[in-house]
């Protein structure tokens, strides 16, 4: 699959942009565990032209991380038009690799998103969310995408002709997540009208699948029944980034690949902390490494207690003493 001269591969994974959780340090482990394509954090448009510092030190990115898209989202057009030249020149704004794909976020549901417009709120302006995806488009050389959601509500799922329409935009590969805004995360994710879009024969650009992916079963049936270009994993990824490396040996041998062990589970666990602490410091790199250690040992028995200690304390060093004891004890 290619967007624009970007080579992903055959049946590429890609790592969903999520708010507090697809930071530097978990992008570049989800890289390391076979993600063929990683995501920013969703950034504000107006954040970006603000020079908020918040927004800017989300832009950036590593050699290791690539290829990485920088995600941004708004609801005016002029500020996204703004923030994707900023996005465009990342590596110079805010360091590191910068942008090899530029994704405008036209799926988030949450309300503070979305009912002020931007997000999966634009499903409601299908003139308008082209209209700001041709500008952006037109405002920069990196390659345009776009991920959003099948439409508002059950009364309003335009996917099948948004997608024919953001496509003439400009866009190089469009991203659906298989439920409307008003859905949120509740119930099943349906593939059937990302199916639709991409049997579409006026469709060209690559359709990357969202939604419910959680292991390699599931990623081939959406494969092979949907015949999607590749596959975005969101959810299931929390404390769990080896879920790539687990879809992918299911994929090339038709076999799940063994459960990880406790002892690479800690060593993973270890390099996650080490390259959090690493990129953002004592306490910060370790209060922002909570989500994903609370999901790192799930289903070990008599655990309560030391998932406890293990995601309240701000200590380094009594972290990694937790993770010791973790492995010697279910070792």
């Amino acid at each position: 699959m290619k967007i624009g001269n970007l080579d992903l591969g055959d049946r590429p994974l890609l790592l969903a942009p999520m708010e507090d959780v697809t930071d530097l340090s978990f992008r570049v482990l989800c890289r390391e565990q076979g993600a063929d394509m990683v995501y920013t954090e969703f950034i504000p448009s107006d954040g970006l032209i603000r020079d908020a510092s918040k927004a800017i030190a989300k832009m950036r990115t590593l050699e290791a991380e690539a290829p990485v898209g920088i995600q941004i989202y708004g609801h005016i057009p002029e500020s996204m038009v703004e923030a994707a030249r900023m996005a465009d020149r990342a590596a110079e704004i805010a360091g590191g690799h910068g942008a090899d794909v530029i994704d405008i976020n036209f799926g988030c549901p949450v309300t503070k998103i979305a009912g002020r417009g931007a997000g999966s709120g634009m499903m409601r302006e299908p003139d308008k969310m082209v209209a700001i995806t041709r500008a952006v488009v037109d405002a920069v050389k990196k390659p345009v995408t776009v991920k959003t959601r099948l439409g508002w509500d059950d009364n309003s799922r335009i996917i099948v002709d948004l997608a024919e329409r953001l496509q003439d935009s400009g866009i190089q590969a469009l991203t659906i997540h298989g439920r409307t805004r008003c859905q949120m995360y509740r119930g099943e994710a349906d593939w059937s009208l990302i199916g639709e879009v991409k049997n579409n024969p006026r469709m060209h650009i690559p359709i990357i699948g969202n939604g419910d992916i959680c292991d390699g079963p599931g990623a081939a049936a959406a494969f092979e029944r949907y015949g999607v270009d590749a596959i975005m994993v969101g959810r299931a990824s929390f404390g769990h980034p080896w879920i790539f490396r687990e879809i992918k040996h299911y994929l090339s041998s038709g076999e799940p690949m063994p459960d990880l062990g406790v002892v690479e589970k800690v060593a993973l666990a270890k390099r996650h902390l080490a390259l959090s602490l690493e990129l953002k410091g004592e306490p910060r790199g370790i209060f922002e490494m909570r989500r994903h250690l609370s999901c790192y040992f799930k289903g070990l028995p008599d655990f309560k207690e030391i998932r406890m200690k293990m995601v309240t304390t701000l200590d380094s060093a009594e972290l990694y003493r937790i993770l010791d004891y973790i492995c010697e004890r279910y070792a």
